[in-house]
């Protein structure tokens, strides 16, 4: 039974996500305030943990470098705010995604899950001593991009492009197979649980945000293709 540990100063977020997480077989800690939290992780880890970021005492973020200092612990960020600025800081501080309030407690527990099935990946690799050759099946390469799976890294022309989970396995999705069309609907099945609904408009939203990540990166890049009324593709090279 793996461990989340939970922090939020709305009690009503407390009792609805845990319900909603031990409903799914998880054991859940809960904090009030990122200071007590950060006793309660140090104190005893759990397997991932959840962070508001706007919280008394200790914010998310605050609570989030304190804790890179000694761990590695998965953490999903929530926030009220869709704050472009806020979720490429925390990225970059080493959180592992982010989902913005108002939020589907069933796609949080898919969140949880995807996030716990590459943590427990990433031990088994390390604990087992596999070769990087071993693992080379799981680095996808496409002209100037590169994603390790295994890692959840991706860059363009050797720059770091940083992803939240969703964007990592829509572009993966879309790298997989340059020039073929991938509904949103087959997007959804690769980024989603496929008892989670997502409508057409959140897609195209994930979209927007990759093409403006890697903007940021490459002003050229154009490499993700609309194709109206059918989907999206990754250019061929």
């Amino acid at each position: 039974m793996a461990t989340i540990a939970l922090v939020d100063d709305d009690r009503n977020i407390l009792t609805s996500v845990s319900i909603a997480l031990e409903n799914e077989g998880f054991s859940v800690e809960t904090y009030t305030d990122g200071a007590t939290a950060l006793e309660g992780l140090n104190a005893k880890r759990p397997d991932l943990a959840i962070f508001d970021i706007k919280m008394p005492r200790m914010d998310g973020m605050e609570l989030l470098r304190k804790l890179r200092a000694t761990s590695d612990l998965p953490v999903i960020f929530l926030t009220s705010k869709d704050d472009e600025i806020d979720e490429l800081f925390g990225l970059k501080m080493g959180a592992d995604d982010f989902i913005t309030k108002p939020f589907s407690q069933r796609l949080l527990v898919e969140r949880v899950r995807a996030i716990l099935r590459r943590a427990n990946a990433r031990n088994e690799s390390k604990n087992s001593g596999v070769s990087s050759e071993a693992t080379a099946s799981e680095l996808l390469v496409r002209g100037l991009l590169s994603m390790d799976k295994e890692r959840h890294t991706c860059t363009w022309n050797d720059k770091e492009v940083i992803l939240t989970v969703t964007e990592f396995l829509i572009l993966y999705a879309l790298a997989q197979r340059p020039g073929v069309v991938k509904s949103r609907d087959s997007l959804m099945d690769a980024a989603y649980d496929d008892q989670v609904y997502v409508d057409d408009r959140t897609i195209d939203s994930h979209i927007k945000r990759l093409r403006k990540k890697f903007k940021k990166t490459d002003d050229d890049f154009d490499m993700i293709e609309t194709l109206y009324g059918v989907g999206y593709r990754f250019k061929e090279a």
